[in-house]
């Protein structure tokens, strides 16, 4: 059974998710009506290859709280098309509010081996190509000020040196669901960085990264839920949907009023004062 609550009296917006994957299209419907009674006013929706970028671009259309972004994500970065820039440019042109994203660098994907299904029949780009595709989308972001919507795992170090380095939006960039040491959010702060809290950060083994968030400069916040994955706890999913067909859980995207409100406790504040903040934070970067 769906455990429901009264909708909370303020807005809420999600910095980071995927609306238009398979694992949601047939639960349309419900989440649309999730999202407008959980007071969720916008989302940014990121489009992570060519073929994802007019399917995100006209979702955008269709409904007013979805913000595109369009990038290629650094494991789409081996198997992109020869003009892959040009139709990223194009589309960018065409749809003056899209931001540039999911974009970045991952190391942790050059250690699966061949035969692992997540990267079946997709070519690897080293860290060296990724690097390159990173730069020239970051490069097109700054041109055109669109906020960056930035994947990276386990190349802290690499993606510090493209950002120093590099011309970059004014209006900033996201680190979605920032997994860095402490150590470095100060610099990327000092970049023009935005920090999203994810609700995966609740599991023990990520007790470290969820202490993070207690320290970010609450103007540098932000929340999103990654939907359909990274699914909250069961205990805290307040609205479980069916699995995926490979069996894997699914997250619906009205479950960023629960990572709202766990972002609220851990920094000990409440949640009428931490959402508005949330709220401009998102308007200064994506709107």
């Amino acid at each position: 059974p769906r455990l429901r609550r009264r909708p909370i009296p303020m807005n809420l917006y999600d910095a980071h998710q995927h609306f238009h994957f398979d694992a949601l299209t047939p639960h349309r419907a419900t989440i649309i009506h999730d999202l407008a009674a959980t007071g969720v006013k916008g989302a940014v929706v990121n489009g992570t290859n060519e073929e994802e970028w007019p399917v995100v671009v006209a979702l955008a259309r269709d409904y007013p709280w979805i913000v595109s972004s369009l990038g290629l994500h650094p494991w789409d970065a081996g198997n992109r098309s020869p003009d892959w820039l040009a139709k990223l440019r194009t589309s960018l042109r065409a749809n003056p509010a899209a931001g540039v994203g999911e974009i970045g660098l991952d190391r942790w994907l050059l250690g699966l081996k061949p035969d692992d299904p997540r990267v079946a029949g997709l070519r690897v780009a080293p860290l060296e190509e990724q690097t390159e595709v990173f730069a020239a989308q970051l490069a097109l972001a700054a041109e055109l000020n669109r906020a960056a919507s930035i994947h990276c795992v386990q190349a802290w170090g690499a993606l510090h040196d493209v950002l120093k380095n590099a011309v970059r939006p004014a209006r900033g960039f996201l680190l979605h669901g920032y997994a860095g040491p402490l150590e470095m959010v100060k610099t990327f702060a000092e970049l023009g960085a935005y920090f999203s809290f994810n609700i995966q950060l609740l599991e023990p083994k990520h007790a470290s990264r969820l202490n993070t968030f207690r320290h970010i400069p609450v103007k540098r916040l932000l929340v999103e839920t990654d939907a359909p994955t990274k699914p909250p706890a069961a205990g805290l999913n307040r609205f479980p949907l069916p699995p995926a067909a490979d069996g894997s859980a699914v997250n619906h995207p009205a479950n960023i009023v629960v990572a709202y409100e766990q972002l609220a406790q851990l920094r000990h504040v409440p949640l009428a004062t931490l959402a508005p903040q949330i709220g401009q934070n998102f308007s200064r970067l994506f709107l």
